[in-house]
């Protein structure tokens, strides 16, 4: 009798092996810093990262990103490893990313792209999925020369293509289309989103930002006592989300929005500003920070950059320190060069000193110092409230 072959159906999980330059304008530090973050969005994205790669180069190769001989090294890690991709922490042009392809022979990521294929995942609403579409589209018209086999063919037939038209220029062809039909599309759900903002009456409204996966949605869940979906990875909450919220019979709107990131591209950025209107429409801004973060104070110059481009820095905000449960007081020097902790008290105490802002100090998860939060929100909105609707202001 013969033995039935037995096939393993699980889906076997991608390894990665992550790449990348120390320039003239970075620091071992700061690449290795990006790095971790570029191990995250992989893991964000489902794969294992196996082996981390870095070169100093005054500038990325034109040709490669890397030198030769570092790629020759990456090439035999690949093939010893049977490695499944390789991710770029930088953008690629489109002939390095054909380079290293033909020379690699496996699926090569760049930052850029890797964000993209998370957000595609993440997309639930009818403007985020618009938006992913758009940026991917985007992303994808100049490299089409590389692409192993060409789009599938939405349009065509007699008169539709020129005489001599090869696949590469009808494909593109394709791709403006579609593009210009996304950003129609897109167009029409701003103006949509217009409409319900002014429909949503005499409301102070609230919008939560922050770095990726600091815990927004955390403290939207546990202030609007609603369930938005939370989750420990980069870009979980990519729609954004608003709820109505009432203390002390005061009641307000609160939204929750993308997280933002370090190196996001500046076309994936275009895109998503839409999504980002809710913050520019906001009374207040609670800026969630994860004070457990080794690099938190560089997420603070992230974010505050692109609310800077939002022109939204003006708004009365809240930096709201979370995570202080799993907080690790680093090592600096003092004055006489001796290596002394810098404590939560240190830190507390430093940054009252040197900005105006309110700042509470929290942990979502334990539900520490939540009621302050409250508070502080409370005094604010009803300021914010009473100034606005003078003759609306009784109960408060």
């Amino acid at each position: 009798m013969a033995i039935p072959k037995i096939y393993d159906t699980a889906l076997k999980q991608e390894t990665a092996l992550l790449v990348g330059v120390i320039t003239q304008h970075t620091t071992e530090e700061k690449e290795r810093e990006y790095l971790e973050e570029l191990q995250f969005l992989v893991e964000t994205a489902g794969a294992e990262t196996k082996a981390i790669y870095t070169q100093k180069l005054a500038t990325p190769d034109r040709a490669t990103f890397v030198g030769s001989g570092k790629l020759e090294e990456i090439k035999a890690h690949v093939i010893a490893e049977e490695i499944d991709m390789v991710v770029f922490d930088d953008e690629l042009t489109p002939s390095q990313l054909r380079n290293i392809e033909k020379e690699l022979e496996v699926k090569i990521l760049d930052r850029s792209n890797l964000i993209l294929d998370i957000f595609a995942q993440h997309a639930k609403t009818a403007q985020a999925k618009t938006q992913v579409e758009l940026a991917q589209l985007q992303y994808v018209l100049p490299r089409l020369t590389r692409m192993w086999t060409h789009l599938e063919r939405q349009r065509g037939g007699i008169g539709m293509r020129g005489p001599g038209e090869t696949q590469i220029e009808s494909d593109r062809r394709m791709i403006l289309d579609k593009i210009s039909l996304l950003k129609a599309r897109l167009k029409a759900i701003d103006r949509q989103n217009e409409t319900q903002r002014r429909n949503r009456g005499e409301f102070i409204r609230v919008s939560l930002v922050g770095y990726t996966n600091v815990g927004k949605s955390t403290i939207m869940n546990l202030i609007s006592k609603s369930e938005v979906f939370v989750e420990n990875k980069l870009f979980a909450t990519l729609d954004t989300t608003v709820r109505k919220v009432v203390i002390d019979n005061l009641p307000f709107l609160m939204s929750d929005t993308v997280g933002f990131i370090r190196k996001l591209p500046h076309h994936l950025v275009e895109c998503f500003k839409s999504t980002l209107d809710e913050v520019r429409e906001a009374d207040v801004l609670i800026h969630v920070v994860d004070i457990s973060h080794p690099n938190f104070e560089d997420h603070i110059n992230a974010v505050n950059e692109t609310l800077k481009e939002l022109d939204s820095l003006d708004k009365p905000i809240i930096t709201v320190f979370n995570k202080i449960d799993a907080y690790k007081p680093p090592v600096e020097e003092n004055e006489e060069g001796e290596e002394v902790k810098v404590t939560l008290d240190d830190f507390k105490n430093s940054w009252m000193a040197k900005n105006s802002d309110p700042a509470i100090f929290i942990s979502a998860t334990d539900k520490i110092n939540v009621e302050e939060l409250k508070d502080k929100l409370y005094e604010i909105v009803v300021k914010l409230h009473n100034e606005r609707y003078p003759y609306n202001n009784l109960l408060y």
